[in-house]
């Protein structure tokens, strides 16, 4: 992997989060003098090498107004946990769904899979959608409400 000053340049203007414009390339390029193709030939570029990992949204679901955030843990059979956990990450609800090993006794769950919604009340029926996926094959779940917001963000380069 290599980054130039340049790269470098163009992390540091976003790594905090793009401009909201409707052409956000065009202001990071203008902010740092160089062309915009220069900008969106770099990103893709530092994409391609695994620099970037990904450009994308991440709407603050808190306030939007999804306050009632459970992780629902799952013991699924080994045999099955690709297969429903592929279904399971599909559901709209799901913003995230991965396997984690067993730490038997004290933990018994292998799958975990978010689930938003406005109140604690809803999610009972997402995850009972959840539960009518995994049918037999789970032997048992809970669901863990969230209790605060921690600070979430990705690795950021010092100026």
């Amino acid at each position: 992997m290599n980054v130039d000053a340049v790269d470098r340049q163009i992390i540091l203007a976003t790594q905090a989060g793009i401009p909201l414009h409707e052409n956000p390339w065009e202001k990071v390029a203008e902010q740092l003098g160089i062309p915009e193709s220069d900008v969106l030939e770099r990103m893709e570029r530092m994409k391609r090498e695994g620099i970037i990992r990904r450009i994308a949204a991440v709407p603050n679901h808190y306030a939007l107004g999804y306050r009632a955030n459970g992780m629902s843990v799952w013991d699924i059979e080994d045999e099955a946990v690709e297969r429903l956990g592929q279904k399971i990450s599909e559901l709209p609800f799901v913003s995230h769904c991965y396997e984690r090993p067993r730490h038997v006794p004290e933990w018994s769950y292998n799958v975990f899979a978010m689930v938003h919604a406005r109140t604690r009340e809803e999610i009972t029926p997402l995850v009972e959608q959840i539960l009518s996926i995994v049918g037999s094959h789970c032997r048992g779940y809970e669901v863990l409400f969230s209790q605060r917001i921690l600070k979430k963000t990705g690795v950021r380069l010092q100026g």
